[in-house]
């Protein structure tokens, strides 16, 4: 296919700026770390929330996740970074990409725990309750580690598509994988020498990662 449209190969322009994919790539594994991280936090707190007897916290996470995830991720940077975050005179657009990363990843990472906690059977409540355990004695060491393995699975996949959401990041000029793969083509104009090892890239990146949420899925079961 490559023959028939007559495309030649050029990857010497773009062996000349490796260092920019060097630098995009760990780039893109910094953003995703410290993104997932905090939406791991978030995540926590907006699934404590939508069980909260206080009926405004419920309704407002309620809210938060219906609208994170039933909106575009890239709007939701545009909206974040140029209307919010300009307003509120955050101007260093890499925390400011890692918190919208992880605000809308948190709104998955929520259902993922509210899911999980849920799916614990009936009886291990009951059962926490006739050995007179608190709520937090309860969750602590009969609920939550019993949800934490079904949770882990679908965690680990959560990171994947953490690091695959983190090219959209380059709408607002953050130096990561992506941005810098569409410099090094605009540079040298040889768009697929600058693509190729950006795909490369993220295989390298998601892949141990499904591997291994295909093995905890078994190992859960």
């Amino acid at each position: 296919m490559f023959s028939n449209i007559m495309y030649e190969f050029n990857w010497t322009s773009v062996y000349e700026y490796k260092q920019k994919f060097i630098d995009g790539f760990f780039m893109t594994i910094a953003i995703s770390i410290f993104a997932l991280i905090l939406s791991l936090i978030l995540g926590l707190f907006f699934a404590y929330a939508q069980s909260s007897k206080i009926i405004f916290l419920r309704f407002f996470a309620r809210f938060y996740v219906e609208v994170i995830r039933g909106t575009p991720l890239l709007v939701q940077i545009l909206i974040f970074f140029y209307v919010f975050a300009n307003n509120l005179g955050f101007e260093n657009r890499y925390i400011v990409g890692v918190f919208i990363l992880a605000i809308f990843s948190a709104a998955y990472v929520c259902e993922i725990i509210r899911a999980a906690i849920q799916s614990i059977e009936i009886e291990q409540y009951e059962t926490s309750i006739s050995l007179a355990m608190s709520n937090y004695q309860m969750y602590r060491y009969i609920i939550f580690p019993q949800a934490f393995k079904r949770m882990l699975p679908a965690l680990t996949g959560q990171f994947a598509s953490i690091i695959k959401d983190s090219s959209l990041l380059s709408i607002i000029s953050i130096s990561e994988f992506t941005m810098n793969a569409q410099e090094v083509n605009a540079y040298t104009y040889s768009t697929l020498e600058s693509y190729i090892p950006l795909a490369i890239g993220y295989l390298l990146l998601t892949y141990p990662i499904s591997f291994y949420t295909k093995k905890l899925e078994k190992s859960i079961k």
